[in-house]
């Protein structure tokens, strides 16, 4: 693991303002920076960025709304008002932006059957679920939404594989897996989750390179190393994978000369993808990196100094899935025709439930 060319990639890429590169990402820059800084302060390499300079840009992307947007001139969004909270804790720095413009801003683009939309626009997704629930607990104002509606929300978008979509009958997918498991966890309902259920279909996704893909028989890509690993870790079932060979991907996506890493062995690095290969491998627990915290992708030590523990697999109630009941759900699985979703679902949905209770007893 070559954390020193990692770090120096990093603290360049910021730098080079006259970059095409640097130029292209502007749409995404407060996201970019939030990757940049987070893998920083993983390597223990943070005070190598400027602070100053990073609190002043955050500022003045805050619009009169509240929201904050990737960059000065571009409209706010939930994505990016999560990101400019993260930087903030990362730094302690909470109190340079209004707070509770913040808090009404989420709390406005909340609609009446619980779900968020991302920005005025009103595109809706279990990403901007978790980007509400994430930012109000970051700044200790969850109270001020509709939890209820906003959990009934997220449990629509449950599929009968275990896994979550978009929205309610999309097609499960890792990282929406990710964001439905880290908003049951901040909202204390992860009992809701048939972990078993759901960590077999997490764990179907590695590949016999180790890699991790993020729905069936799409290729491996090392962001999956944390949207995969670290809903493992939040139901639980992080020890249902080969490590080893996951941790071997990882290192093989480095590039050795320039630093970061890429999505897979030989293309090109960046920081989001180097952001996750760091954070992946300290869900693996490698010690040359900081604790990472799976719900929110933050140094563990940031939110034990501002109080947020969130919960874990304290709550679950899991059902077994042994192996007669995997052979039915495949095997039912390939009898049915598509795409009668609310069908599939609740037949599904059905045996998982009963299959499991068949084998408790």
């Amino acid at each position: 693991l070559l954390l020193d060319e990692h770090a120096d990639y990093i603290a360049a890429y910021g730098s080079k303002k006259d970059d095409y590169e640097y130029t292209l990402s502007e749409y995404l820059r407060m996201s970019g920076i939030y990757w940049g800084l987070t893998v920083m302060d993983l390597m223990g390499q943070l005070s190598r960025m400027n602070r100053e300079e990073i609190i002043e840009f955050i500022k003045s992307c805050q619009h009169d709304c509240g929201g904050i947007s990737a960059s000065t001139g571009h409209d706010p969004h939930l994505l990016y008002t999560l990101s400019a909270v993260q930087i903030l804790s990362l730094y302690d720095s909470i109190n340079v932006i209004d707070v509770d413009k913040v808090v009404d801003y989420v709390k406005g683009l909340q609609q009446e059957d619980g779900s968020f939309a991302g920005d005025k626009w009103g595109e809706i997704d279990t990403r901007f679920s978790f980007c509400a629930v994430a930012t109000l607990s970051l700044l200790g104002k969850l109270d001020v939404i509709n939890m209820d509606k906003a959990v009934e929300f997220v449990l629509s978008c449950m599929n009968f594989d275990g896994g979550f979509g978009c929205r309610p009958g999309s097609e499960s997918h890792a990282g929406q897996i990710y964001c439905c498991t880290g908003f049951l966890s901040i909202t204390g309902q992860l009992h809701q989750v048939n972990a078993d259920l759901l960590g077999w279909w997490l764990c179907e996704r590695q590949l016999p390179s180790g890699g991790l893909n993020g729905r069936p028989e799409k290729l491996p890509d090392v962001c999956y190393s944390w949207w995969v690993l670290a809903a493992l870790k939040i139901i639980g079932r992080i020890h249902w994978i080969d490590k080893a060979k996951l941790r071997n991907f990882i290192l093989a996506c480095q590039d050795e000369e320039t630093g970061g890493f890429a999505d897979r062995p030989g293309d090109m690095v960046d920081p989001f993808h180097t952001l996750f290969g760091v954070a992946g491998l300290s869900l693996l627990g490698d010690e040359q990196i900081k604790p990472v915290n799976p719900v929110f992708c933050m140094p563990e030590d940031v939110l034990q100094r501002i109080g947020l523990q969130p919960d874990f697999t304290a709550h679950f109630v899991c059902l077994p899935i042994n192996q007669t009941h995997l052979i039915q759900l495949i095997s039912s699985l390939k009898e049915t025709p598509g795409p009668e979703m609310g069908v599939r679902k609740g037949r599904h949905t059905k045996c998982a439930v009963l299959g499991g209770a068949q084998d408790q007893g």
